[in-house]
Protein backbone atom coordinates (compact mmCIF):
# COMPACT_ATOMS: atom_id res chain seq x y z
CA UNK A 1 0.00 0.00 0.00
CA UNK A 2 1.47 3.19 -0.97
CA UNK A 3 0.10 6.75 0.06
CA UNK A 4 -0.61 7.33 -3.62
CA UNK A 5 -3.03 4.54 -3.50
CA UNK A 6 -4.77 5.41 -0.28
CA UNK A 7 -5.56 8.72 -1.84
CA UNK A 8 -6.78 8.11 -4.87
CA UNK A 9 -8.60 5.22 -3.61
CA UNK A 10 -10.14 7.66 -0.48
CA UNK A 11 -10.52 10.53 -3.50
CA UNK A 12 -10.52 9.36 -6.66
CA UNK A 13 -13.41 8.93 -9.05
CA UNK A 14 -14.81 5.51 -10.31
CA UNK A 15 -15.97 1.86 -9.43
CA UNK A 16 -14.08 -1.35 -8.40
CA UNK A 17 -13.87 -4.21 -10.90
CA UNK A 18 -14.63 -7.65 -8.94
CA UNK A 19 -12.72 -10.02 -10.93
CA UNK A 20 -11.48 -12.65 -8.51
CA UNK A 21 -14.29 -15.72 -9.32
CA UNK A 22 -12.01 -18.47 -7.64
CA UNK A 23 -12.59 -22.35 -8.29
CA UNK A 24 -16.16 -22.89 -7.36
CA UNK A 25 -17.04 -19.77 -9.39
CA UNK A 26 -14.70 -19.89 -12.62
CA UNK A 27 -16.99 -22.12 -14.65
CA UNK A 28 -19.78 -20.57 -13.99
CA UNK A 29 -18.16 -17.68 -15.30
CA UNK A 30 -16.62 -18.74 -18.17
CA UNK A 31 -19.77 -20.58 -19.31
CA UNK A 32 -21.14 -16.65 -19.22
CA UNK A 33 -18.42 -15.69 -21.47
CA UNK A 34 -19.04 -18.39 -24.04
CA UNK A 35 -16.81 -21.40 -23.10
CA UNK A 36 -18.46 -24.61 -22.32
CA UNK A 37 -16.70 -26.83 -19.17
CA UNK A 38 -15.63 -29.45 -21.92
CA UNK A 39 -13.11 -26.58 -22.93
CA UNK A 40 -10.41 -27.58 -20.08
CA UNK A 41 -9.55 -30.67 -18.57
CA UNK A 42 -7.73 -29.87 -15.24
CA UNK A 43 -7.85 -26.91 -12.31
CA UNK A 44 -4.76 -25.59 -13.96
CA UNK A 45 -6.07 -25.16 -17.48
CA UNK A 46 -9.23 -23.65 -16.23
CA UNK A 47 -7.39 -21.09 -14.80
CA UNK A 48 -5.45 -20.33 -17.62
CA UNK A 49 -8.07 -20.40 -19.86
CA UNK A 50 -10.03 -17.62 -17.41
CA UNK A 51 -6.92 -15.79 -16.44
CA UNK A 52 -7.19 -15.11 -20.63
CA UNK A 53 -9.92 -13.66 -20.29
CA UNK A 54 -9.21 -11.53 -17.01
CA UNK A 55 -6.13 -10.23 -19.38
CA UNK A 56 -7.88 -9.53 -21.78
CA UNK A 57 -10.55 -7.41 -20.11
CA UNK A 58 -8.10 -5.44 -18.03
CA UNK A 59 -5.74 -4.93 -21.20
CA UNK A 60 -8.59 -3.39 -23.18
CA UNK A 61 -8.10 0.58 -23.62
CA UNK A 62 -11.41 0.90 -22.45
CA UNK A 63 -10.61 -0.47 -19.10
CA UNK A 64 -9.51 2.87 -17.95
CA UNK A 65 -7.69 4.13 -14.70
CA UNK A 66 -10.03 7.02 -15.37
CA UNK A 67 -13.28 4.91 -14.37
CA UNK A 68 -12.21 2.10 -12.69
CA UNK A 69 -10.60 3.21 -9.23
CA UNK A 70 -9.71 -0.23 -8.09
CA UNK A 71 -9.88 -4.18 -9.22
CA UNK A 72 -10.01 -7.29 -6.90
CA UNK A 73 -8.14 -10.51 -7.83
CA UNK A 74 -8.23 -14.25 -7.42
CA UNK A 75 -4.85 -15.31 -6.06
CA UNK A 76 -4.20 -17.26 -9.16
CA UNK A 77 -4.48 -14.33 -11.17
CA UNK A 78 -1.93 -12.41 -8.74
CA UNK A 79 0.30 -15.10 -9.35
CA UNK A 80 0.68 -14.27 -13.60
CA UNK A 81 1.43 -11.70 -15.16
CA UNK A 82 0.23 -9.15 -17.69
CA UNK A 83 1.74 -7.66 -20.18
CA UNK A 84 5.29 -9.26 -19.30
CA UNK A 85 4.44 -8.06 -15.46
CA UNK A 86 2.92 -9.36 -11.83
CA UNK A 87 -0.80 -8.88 -12.29
CA UNK A 88 -1.21 -6.18 -9.74
CA UNK A 89 1.28 -4.52 -10.52
CA UNK A 90 0.27 -4.05 -14.44
CA UNK A 91 -3.15 -2.58 -13.04
CA UNK A 92 -1.30 0.37 -10.61
CA UNK A 93 1.85 0.93 -13.12
CA UNK A 94 0.60 0.86 -16.32
CA UNK A 95 -3.03 1.66 -15.87
CA UNK A 96 -3.33 2.98 -12.73
CA UNK A 97 -6.23 0.91 -11.08
CA UNK A 98 -5.33 0.15 -7.60
CA UNK A 99 -5.26 -3.39 -7.05
CA UNK A 100 -6.73 -5.92 -4.59
CA UNK A 101 -6.55 -9.50 -3.26
CA UNK A 102 -9.31 -12.03 -2.56
CA UNK A 103 -8.26 -13.86 0.64
CA UNK A 104 -10.98 -15.69 1.88
CA UNK A 105 -11.20 -19.68 1.11
CA UNK A 106 -14.66 -19.65 0.62
CA UNK A 107 -18.08 -20.70 2.99
CA UNK A 108 -18.91 -23.06 5.57
CA UNK A 109 -22.81 -24.61 5.65
CA UNK A 110 -25.05 -22.55 6.42
CA UNK A 111 -26.25 -22.33 10.14
CA UNK A 112 -28.25 -19.85 11.63
CA UNK A 113 -29.05 -18.01 8.65
CA UNK A 114 -25.53 -16.99 7.74
CA UNK A 115 -22.59 -18.56 6.25
CA UNK A 116 -19.60 -17.35 8.02
CA UNK A 117 -15.96 -17.68 5.98
CA UNK A 118 -14.09 -21.09 6.03
CA UNK A 119 -10.40 -21.06 8.19
CA UNK A 120 -7.76 -18.77 6.50
CA UNK A 121 -4.78 -21.03 6.74
CA UNK A 122 -1.26 -18.93 5.75
CA UNK A 123 -3.00 -15.76 5.82
CA UNK A 124 0.23 -14.43 7.11
CA UNK A 125 2.33 -15.40 3.81
CA UNK A 126 -0.40 -14.75 1.82
CA UNK A 127 -0.67 -11.11 2.97
CA UNK A 128 3.22 -10.87 2.89
CA UNK A 129 3.01 -12.00 -0.71
CA UNK A 130 0.36 -9.22 -1.82
CA UNK A 131 2.46 -7.01 -0.11
CA UNK A 132 5.36 -8.12 -2.66
CA UNK A 133 3.30 -7.50 -5.32
CA UNK A 134 2.02 -3.98 -4.50
CA UNK A 135 -1.70 -4.69 -3.48
CA UNK A 136 -3.09 -2.15 -1.60
CA UNK A 137 -6.28 -4.11 0.27
CA UNK A 138 -7.84 -7.60 0.37
CA UNK A 139 -11.37 -8.94 0.05
CA UNK A 140 -13.12 -11.26 1.91
CA UNK A 141 -16.43 -12.81 1.74
CA UNK A 142 -19.70 -14.09 3.87
CA UNK A 143 -23.08 -14.49 3.48
CA UNK A 144 -26.38 -13.56 5.56
CA UNK A 145 -29.49 -15.11 4.50
CA UNK A 146 -32.02 -14.87 7.15
CA UNK A 147 -32.61 -11.70 9.66
CA UNK A 148 -31.06 -13.71 12.84
CA UNK A 149 -29.35 -11.59 15.47
CA UNK A 150 -26.56 -14.23 16.49
CA UNK A 151 -26.25 -15.41 13.42
CA UNK A 152 -25.25 -11.78 11.73
CA UNK A 153 -23.42 -11.11 14.89
CA UNK A 154 -20.81 -14.14 14.13
CA UNK A 155 -20.27 -13.09 10.84
CA UNK A 156 -19.72 -9.38 11.44
CA UNK A 157 -16.89 -10.67 14.89
CA UNK A 158 -14.98 -12.76 12.37
CA UNK A 159 -14.43 -10.61 9.81
CA UNK A 160 -13.65 -7.89 12.49
CA UNK A 161 -11.27 -10.18 13.64
CA UNK A 162 -9.25 -10.80 10.69
CA UNK A 163 -9.57 -7.39 9.37
CA UNK A 164 -7.70 -6.32 12.38
CA UNK A 165 -4.82 -8.54 11.00
CA UNK A 166 -5.10 -7.25 7.70
CA UNK A 167 -4.62 -3.84 9.15
CA UNK A 168 -1.71 -4.45 11.59
CA UNK A 169 -0.25 -6.05 8.12
CA UNK A 170 -0.44 -2.67 6.70
CA UNK A 171 -2.58 -3.86 4.06
CA UNK A 172 -6.99 -2.40 3.44
CA UNK A 173 -9.16 -4.82 4.34
CA UNK A 174 -12.85 -5.17 2.43
CA UNK A 175 -15.64 -6.48 4.75
CA UNK A 176 -18.16 -8.27 2.55
CA UNK A 177 -21.49 -9.84 4.66
CA UNK A 178 -23.07 -9.82 1.58
CA UNK A 179 -26.93 -10.17 1.77
CA UNK A 180 -28.45 -12.68 -0.19
CA UNK A 181 -31.01 -10.87 -2.69
CA UNK A 182 -33.60 -13.73 -2.43
CA UNK A 183 -33.82 -13.75 1.71
CA UNK A 184 -37.13 -13.52 2.73
CA UNK A 185 -36.07 -10.71 5.40
CA UNK A 186 -33.44 -9.29 3.31
CA UNK A 187 -34.17 -5.86 4.54
CA UNK A 188 -34.63 -6.74 8.37
CA UNK A 189 -31.24 -8.61 7.85
CA UNK A 190 -29.94 -5.40 6.28
CA UNK A 191 -30.93 -3.39 9.11
CA UNK A 192 -29.44 -6.36 11.67
CA UNK A 193 -25.85 -5.65 9.79
CA UNK A 194 -25.79 -2.07 9.72
CA UNK A 195 -25.65 -2.21 13.56
CA UNK A 196 -23.39 -4.72 13.95
CA UNK A 197 -20.90 -3.15 11.20
CA UNK A 198 -21.72 -0.19 13.43
CA UNK A 199 -20.41 -1.78 16.60
CA UNK A 200 -17.44 -3.29 14.77
CA UNK A 201 -15.78 -0.13 13.61
CA UNK A 202 -16.20 1.19 17.44
CA UNK A 203 -14.55 -2.34 18.55
CA UNK A 204 -11.95 -1.37 15.63
CA UNK A 205 -11.42 2.06 17.30
CA UNK A 206 -8.06 3.75 15.64
CA UNK A 207 -6.79 0.59 14.65
CA UNK A 208 -7.37 1.56 10.46
CA UNK A 209 -9.91 2.20 8.12
CA UNK A 210 -11.78 -0.39 6.38
CA UNK A 211 -13.89 -0.78 3.52
CA UNK A 212 -17.47 -2.24 3.46
CA UNK A 213 -18.55 -4.34 -0.18
CA UNK A 214 -22.60 -4.46 0.99
CA UNK A 215 -25.28 -5.52 -1.06
CA UNK A 216 -27.58 -3.13 -3.19
CA UNK A 217 -29.92 -2.51 0.14
CA UNK A 218 -33.62 -2.02 0.26
CA UNK A 219 -34.10 1.59 1.43
CA UNK A 220 -32.61 3.97 -0.63
CA UNK A 221 -29.43 6.05 1.05
CA UNK A 222 -29.40 2.87 3.53
CA UNK A 223 -25.22 2.39 4.39
CA UNK A 224 -25.24 6.74 4.21
CA UNK A 225 -24.03 6.68 7.94
CA UNK A 226 -21.32 3.71 6.87
CA UNK A 227 -19.93 6.32 3.94
CA UNK A 228 -19.93 9.01 6.39
CA UNK A 229 -17.73 7.18 9.18
CA UNK A 230 -14.27 8.26 9.85
CA UNK A 231 -13.31 4.77 10.41
CA UNK A 232 -14.47 4.04 6.61
CA UNK A 233 -12.54 4.77 4.02
CA UNK A 234 -15.00 3.50 1.12
CA UNK A 235 -18.51 1.10 0.77
CA UNK A 236 -18.72 -0.23 -2.26
CA UNK A 237 -21.44 -2.49 -3.58
CA UNK A 238 -22.13 -6.07 -5.11
CA UNK A 239 -24.28 -6.51 -7.82
CA UNK A 240 -25.28 -10.06 -6.16
CA UNK A 241 -27.07 -11.67 -9.29
CA UNK A 242 -28.97 -8.38 -10.03
CA UNK A 243 -28.59 -7.46 -13.82
CA UNK A 244 -26.25 -4.76 -14.47
CA UNK A 245 -29.71 -2.36 -15.58
CA UNK A 246 -31.19 -3.35 -12.18
CA UNK A 247 -27.98 -3.04 -10.23
CA UNK A 248 -26.83 0.24 -11.60
CA UNK A 249 -30.64 1.43 -11.02
CA UNK A 250 -30.40 0.54 -7.27
CA UNK A 251 -26.87 2.07 -6.77
CA UNK A 252 -27.89 5.57 -8.48
CA UNK A 253 -30.38 5.65 -5.05
CA UNK A 254 -27.13 5.10 -2.63
CA UNK A 255 -25.35 8.42 -2.87
CA UNK A 256 -21.38 8.00 -1.98
CA UNK A 257 -21.68 4.09 -2.57
CA UNK A 258 -19.38 3.31 -5.34
CA UNK A 259 -20.04 -0.27 -7.25
CA UNK A 260 -18.09 -3.43 -7.03
CA UNK A 261 -19.73 -5.63 -9.56
CA UNK A 262 -18.77 -8.80 -11.35
CA UNK A 263 -21.34 -10.24 -13.39
CA UNK A 264 -22.37 -6.79 -14.03
CA UNK A 265 -19.28 -6.36 -15.31
CA UNK A 266 -18.97 -9.13 -17.35
CA UNK A 267 -22.55 -9.09 -18.83
CA UNK A 268 -22.48 -9.08 -22.68
CA UNK A 269 -18.66 -10.13 -23.07
CA UNK A 270 -17.99 -13.28 -25.10
CA UNK A 271 -15.12 -15.12 -26.19
CA UNK A 272 -16.22 -15.25 -30.08
CA UNK A 273 -15.95 -11.61 -30.07
CA UNK A 274 -13.66 -9.53 -31.61
CA UNK A 275 -11.11 -6.91 -30.40
CA UNK A 276 -13.81 -4.01 -31.61
CA UNK A 277 -17.00 -5.64 -30.21
CA UNK A 278 -15.20 -6.32 -27.32
CA UNK A 279 -14.09 -3.43 -26.78
CA UNK A 280 -17.15 -1.64 -27.37
CA UNK A 281 -19.40 -3.71 -25.14
CA UNK A 282 -17.12 -3.43 -22.12
CA UNK A 283 -16.97 0.30 -22.68
CA UNK A 284 -20.20 0.60 -22.43
CA UNK A 285 -20.89 -1.48 -19.52
CA UNK A 286 -17.60 0.29 -17.69
CA UNK A 287 -19.29 4.02 -19.05
CA UNK A 288 -23.10 2.96 -17.34
CA UNK A 289 -21.56 1.70 -14.18
CA UNK A 290 -19.33 4.61 -13.70
CA UNK A 291 -22.25 6.83 -13.69
CA UNK A 292 -24.61 4.67 -11.61
CA UNK A 293 -21.18 5.14 -8.57
CA UNK A 294 -20.88 8.73 -9.46
CA UNK A 295 -24.45 9.88 -9.14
Amino acid sequence: MTTEQFARMERGPGFLAALDQSGGSTPKALRLYGIEDDAWETDEDMFSIVHGMRERIITSPSFDGLRVLGAILFENTMDRAIGGRPSARYLWEVKGIVPFLKVDKGLEAESGGVQVMKPIPGLDPLLARARANGVFGTKMRSVVRLANDEGVASVVSQQFTIAEEILASGLVPIIEPEVAIDSPEKADAESLLKDALLAGLERLGDSGKVMFKLTLPEEHGFYRILVDHPGVLKVVALSGGYTREEANRRLALNPGVVASFSRALTEGLNASQNAEEFDAMLDSSIASIFQASMT
